[in-house]
């Protein structure tokens, strides 16, 4: 079974050559490419950062006003729902990325400041330990990545995005079971259980990165059009949150039974 990256930024359908139309020209059977205009690491890595410190300016506003005695509530809570439709829109309509993403980190800013405001009036010092753990896993992963230590085939791929699948239906089925019931899913609270959920997760998390690396690196070979350079970063933020999220959930457990 052929399995590519849930990510649905990182997907080989989007980062194909028949996906998405390239900025060249058709003369006399010859053609013409503009190397401008093509996706590059670099580009990538720069609209990486831009997203980032987006993120961080959304963050940073939610943050400032959990702390100041504000309702942060509103802003979180909308934030969250705002990039969840730009993340379906862009999903759809990769050409729109360029005006998506920036718009999709600044609103998962305000999300992701207000759930750390949150987890860190309850477990003070546990969002910048979150912070370094996702840092350093990405790093690790990046490393290993670069230096072929951990290369990316099929298999490799297939059992990544199978338990990624699995967790993600796990998730759902646990949430809509807990709206309706007195069902405690199991990953809630700090027990042992629990604690080695949220280290799977993590884990699956992490390798999704090398999937995000892969598509991207082949996204450049293809030669896919520079707007997939927004598409790509998008993505590998996604992935980054979602790291981050889980980070945030891990620690809290091992704080809790303290």
């Amino acid at each position: 079974m052929n399995f590519n990256s849930k990510n649905p930024f990182l997907s080989n359908k989007r980062f194909s050559s028949n996906a998405v139309s390239k900025s060249s020209e058709q003369v006399h059977g010859a053609q013409i490419i503009d190397y401008n205009q093509e996706m590059t690491i670099s580009g990538t890595i720069n609209k990486t950062a831009i997203l980032f410190l987006l993120l961080c300016a959304g963050a940073i506003l939610t943050w400032w006003m959990a702390f100041n005695g504000m309702n942060a509530m509103l802003p979180t809570i909308g934030g969250a729902i705002i990039a969840l439709i730009l993340v379906i829109i862009s999903a759809f309509k990769p050409q729109a990325s360029p005006y998506l993403a920036p718009g999709y980190a600044i609103f998962e800013g305000l999300f992701i400041g207000g759930i750390s405001a949150i987890f860190e009036a309850k477990f003070p010092g546990i969002v910048l330990n979150a912070v370094g753990a996702t840092l350093v896993t990405f790093l690790v992963c990046l490393g290993l990545y670069k230096f072929k230590i951990v290369k990316v085939n099929e298999q490799f791929r297939s059992i990544v995005i199978a338990a990624t699948l699995a967790i993600a239906t796990y998730y759902l089925i646990s949430w809509i079971v807990s709206m309706f019931t007195s069902f405690t899913p199991v990953h809630h609270g700090n027990s042992l259980m629990s604690i080695g959920i949220s280290v799977f997760v993590i884990i699956v998390a992490a390798l999704n990165l090398f999937l995000d690396f892969d598509q991207i690196e082949k996204g450049v070979q293809q030669r896919m059009p520079k707007f997939m350079e927004w598409y790509g970063a998008m993505g590998l933020v996604i992935t980054l949150v979602w790291l981050y999220i889980e980070f945030l959930r891990l620690l809290s457990k091992f704080a809790s039974r303290d």
